[in-house]
C-alpha cells in the first residue's frame, strides 16, 4: 500500500468516511444472474486489491499492506435489493444515503456494490469504494471497464479499457497539465540551482525567481489561506443528502461556452457557484466567495491502469465565485481563477505533500489534513465519461453520478459527470448543515436555464 493510499485509509471518521459513492442508473432491469460473472471477469481478476483487505502495519516505520482475504466471497460484495413503493428516483436517493453513513468492516475487502431493483421500469446500480483501494477517476474507469459499447457483448469477454476511459472534464487538463506544470518546474528549479553561481546571467536570475514567486504564492495559499464562515460551516453530523440534477445536453452547455469564450467547465462551475449563491440567499445570509477542493489525476492518460490500482491524485484550492451575483460574471471569474490555477505549480506541490503525510503516524496524518480540508467546504469532481451510448450486461446506462469524500469538517460535495452527450450535477451534503439539498438542484437548472436565455439573447 502507498503512502497516498495509507493516508486514506487512516482517515476515516464516523462522520466523514472516505468512500467514494457511485449510481449508475438504467431504464431496463440488469439480469442478475449476469453480474458476478461480469464481476469476476472484469474486476477480481483484473484487479488483486477487490479480494484483498487492509493489514495493519507490524512497526511505526512500515505502512499498511493488503493481503488475500482467505474467505472471500462475492455475495458478501455483491447484494440485491428492492426500492419500496413508488420506487420513484425520491426513494432511490434515500437508498443511496442509507449506505453513506455505513462503515466497511476491514476484516474484508473494502467495496460494495448492490443492484438495485424496483426502480421505475429499471434499476440502479450502487457501488461503493473505500478511497484507499483507488482514486476517483480510477475508479469511475474500473467501473466503466464494466461496460460494453454493444449489447450484445459476451460479459466473459474483457473490453479495451481505452473505449470506456473517462477523463476529468478540464479541471487543469487532467493529468497532461499537472505534469507540464510540474515538469517546468522541476526543470526551472534544476536549472536555477545548477546554475547558481553564474547570477550574472538573466536568464538564470529570472528562473530563480519566478520559481520562488510561483512556489511561494502556493504555500502561501496553502498555509494561510482560509474559506470564510458561512451558512455551509460547522461540524458535520453522520448522515448525509444525496440529491441530481436531470439530464443537460452538453450541445447546450456549449452555447454559453461559445459565448464567453469560457470551457464547458467553466460554465458549469458558474452554475454550480450560482447555486450556492441562491441558496444562501435564500437563507437571507449574504453569499461569499467559498472555496472548494478539486482532484487532479496525476497518471499517464494514455496508459491502462495498474493492477495494484492506488491513488495517484492531486488536490487543489478552487474559489468558487459563490459571492459573484450575475450569471455571466460568474461565468467569466470561473474562467479567470481556472486559468490561473492551470499554470500554477498547486497541484505538484500537493501531490508530494500528500505523499509525505501518508508516512505519518496516523493521528498526526489526520491532523495535518484536517488542517488543510477545514480551508474547503468540500471537494467537486468533474469527469468526462464516454460520449457513446455504453451497456451493462446487455443493457443501456442512462446516468451516471459519483461522489468522492470530504474531509475535515467539509460539507458540500459536488460531483459533475458527462456521459453520452449529457451532464448530470450531483450535490452530496451533510444532512444536519443543508436539510434542504433539492434546493441546489433546482437553483443549479434556473442558473443554467437563465445562461442559455442570455445565449439565446446574444445570437
Amino acid at each position: 500500500m502507498g503512502p497516498v493510499d495509507t493516508m486514506w485509509l487512516n482517515m476515516d471518521r464516523p462522520n466523514n468516511l472516505m468512500v467514494i459513492d457511485s449510481v449508475m442508473w438504467f431504464e431496463e432491469t440488469i439480469d442478475w444472474e449476469l453480474l458476478g460473472p461480469l464481476l469476476q471477469r472484469r474486476l477480481l481478476d483484473r484487479y488483486p486489491v477487490f479480494s484483498q483487505r487492509p493489514v495493519p502495519p507490524s512497526s511505526v516505520f512500515e505502512l499498511p499492506r493488503w493481503e488475500d482475504d482467505p474467505d472471500f466471497d462475492l455475495s458478501r460484495h455483491l447484494r440485491r435489493v428492492t426500492l419500496p413503493a413508488p420506487g420513484n428516483e425520491e426513494t432511490l436517493q434515500r437508498y443511496v444515503e442509507s449506505r453513506m453513513s455505513a462503515p466497511f468492516d476491514r476484516t474484508y475487502p473494502l467495496w460494495e456494490m448492490t443492484l438495485v431493483e424496483g426502480y421505475g421500469g429499471g434499476c440502479a446500480l450502487v457501488s461503493r469504494f473505500h478511497h484507499s483501494l483507488a482514486d476517483g477517476l480510477a475508479l469511475s474507469q474500473v467501473l466503466l471497464s464494466l461496460t460494453n459499447a454493444s449489447p450484445t457483448v459476451d460479459v466473459e469477454e474483457p473490453e479495451p479499457q481505452e473505449s470506456s476511459s473517462p477523463r476529468t472534464g478540464g479541471f487543469l487538463g487532467a493529468a497532461r497539465t499537472l505534469r507540464d506544470t510540474g515538469a517546468q518546474t522541476i526543470r526551472g528549479g534544476l536549472r536555477a540551482v545548477s546554475l547558481l553561481p553564474d547570477l550574472a546571467n538573466p536568464a538564470v536570475v529570472r528562473d530563480v525567481l519566478q520559481l520562488g514567486w510561483k512556489t511561494g504564492q502556493v504555500v502561501d495559499k496553502l498555509l494561510l489561506g482560509n474559506n470564510p464562515q458561512s451558512l455551509l460551516s460547522g461540524e458535520p453530523g453522520i448522515d448525509k443528502r444525496a440529491v441530481w440534477s436531470g439530464p443537460r445536453t452538453i450541445a447546450d452547455v456549449k452555447r454559453v461556452s461559445r459565448l464567453t469564450g469560457a470551457t464547458v467547465n467553466d460554465v458549469l462551475v458558474a452554475a454550480v457557484s450560482g447555486a450556492v449563491n441562491t441558496y444562501l440567499r435564500d437563507l437571507d445570509a449574504d453569499p461569499v466567495d467559498l472555496t472548494t477542493m478539486v482532484p487532479v489525476s496525476v497518471r499517464p492518460p494514455d496508459q491502462p491502469l495498474p493492477r495494484e490500482l492506488g491513488n495517484m491524485f492531486a488536490l487543489v484550492f478552487l474559489k468558487l465565485p459563490t459571492g459573484v451575483a450575475s450569471p455571466l460574471q460568474r461565468v467569466a471569474e470561473s474562467k479567470r481563477r481556472m486559468d490561473s490555477i492551470k499554470i500554477s505549480p498547486e497541484a505538484f506541490i500537493t501531490f508530494g505533500l500528500n505523499n509525505l503525510i501518508g508516512r505519518f503516524e496516523p493521528h498526526l496524518s489526520k491532523s495535518v489534513i484536517n488542517f488543510f480540508s477545514n480551508k474547503a467546504i468540500g471537494v467537486t469532481t468533474n469527469v468526462m465519461g464516454p460520449q457513446q451510448q455504453r451497456y451493462i450486461a446487455g443493457v443501456p446506462i442512462t446516468g451516471i453520478v459519483s461522489w468522492v469524500p470530504g474531509s475535515g469538517r467539509q460539507t458540500l460535495g459536488v460531483c459533475i459527470f458527462s456521459f453520452a452527450g449529457m451532464v448530470r450535477v450531483g450535490f452530496k451534503v451533510d444532512a444536519d448543515t443543508l436539510p434542504n439539498p433539492e434546493k441546489l438542484v433546482h437553483a443549479f437548472d434556473e442558473d443554467m436555464d437563465e445562461l442559455l436565455r442570455i445565449a439565446a439573447r446574444a445570437r
